[in-house]
């Protein structure tokens, strides 16, 4: 009997570490000319928000994003959970509930039985079905990486639209979901991954961040944004960009997912970490003597990863309950907003 397929072995990299470096995206978009003024687009690409919004009237504003990355992990099935997961994060981060999404679908057709496709194109429509939508069809190509993803849509009031860019001075960051997944994820093919840390992983990746649609109740919730491929330090360094302040993160203050501060501390790493630093570390401030292992957790991508909230401090306890409350055990405060030189500090 053969050896069961890996799909892992199938790509060069796997979910959101596979992404464009920022350095890179922030090149490409450079030379992007200018769009014209539409006065119902609510966001565009102005600050590296989650989704665009488009306002339909004075009730009704939809929230359209569109995430898609080769495999993380060798389960057609739970690939396909993920991807689902991680696509539809970015609605709820948003303030916004889905309504509908659409299949991205890229398969090297002549390398990959037509069963383990049939399971990851299952995976996903069982994670739209939890989160109570449909697939409503989507587009295919044959390609010469697996990739799986979806256009996700949703629907959210004009003025409950939550954005990155709100952020103010003295508020504080809450983190949802704990790090360490880029590092499972090199674990993983490195075969040092543990059946805790997988089952760890699968958990984490597959929970959806439902509270996001919930945060709008929430008085005193500025800002959100989800972490994924540009770790903690990159997507806190576009929600400081995008309200002119400094981020500060507590480094000991982020939740990780077990085993991983183990594996970081011998040597497991992905490339993303070491290419997301090399794109923005210019504007991190590390205090003197800092441990390479913590600046790639800081920097680590996750896939699939937690909301980063902005709010005032009075209002962190009842995130915090909320958060707990549908599920997300380990949310913690990790940080705050500040004012100063645009960036991050450390500290």
């Amino acid at each position: 009997m053969s050896d069961p397929l890996r799909l892992t072995s199938l790509a060069h990299g796997g979910g959101c570490g596979c992404k464009l470096a920022p350095a890179v995206l922030k090149e490409i978009m450079a030379a992007l000319p200018a769009g014209a003024p539409f006065a119902n687009l609510l966001v565009g690409t102005e600050t590296s928000d989650d989704a665009a919004v488009w306002r339909l009237n004075d009730a009704q504003a939809l929230v359209a994003t569109t995430d898609f990355f080769t495999p993380v992990v060798d389960d057609p099935f739970e690939f396909g959970r993920i991807a689902a997961t991680n696509a539809l994060s970015d609605v709820y981060a948003m303030g916004a509930s889905p309504i509908f999404a659409l299949a991205i679908v890229g398969m090297p057709v002549g390398k990959m039985p037509v069963a383990t496709i049939q399971q990851i194109l299952a995976g996903g429509a069982a994670v739209c079905a939890a989160a109570g939508i449909p697939i409503a069809g989507g587009h295919s190509i044959d390609s010469a990486e697996p990739i799986y993803g979806l256009v996700a849509l949703g629907l959210v009031h004009p003025d409950r639209l939550l954005k990155n860019s709100g952020g103010r001075a003295g508020d504080v960051l809450i983190l949802t979901k704990p790090l360490g997944v880029g590092v499972y994820s090199a674990a993983l093919k490195q075969d040092r991954l543990s059946e805790e840390g997988y089952r760890a992983l699968i958990a984490s990746t597959t929970q959806l961040n439902t509270v996001g649609r919930d945060l709008p109740e929430v008085a005193g919730v500025h800002a959100v944004t989800d972490i994924t491929g540009f770790g903690l330090l990159g997507h806190a360094l576009e929600m400081a960009r995008g309200a002119g302040l400094t981020a500060v993160i507590d480094p000991t203050a982020p939740p990780l997912l077990p085993g991983v501060e183990a594996l970081a501390r011998d040597g497991v790493r992905t490339g993303a970490s070491g290419r997301n630093w090399a794109s923005y570390g210019d504007a991190v401030r590390l205090p003197a003597g800092f441990e390479d292992w913590r600046r790639d957790l800081l920097c680590d991508p996750q896939t699939s990863g937690g909301l980063l909230i902005a709010a005032a401090p009075e209002s962190a306890k009842t995130i915090l309950a909320l958060a707990r409350s549908q599920g997300f055990d380990r949310a913690a405060v990790v940080g705050r907003l500040a004012e100063g030189k645009v960036g991050i500090r450390v500290a």
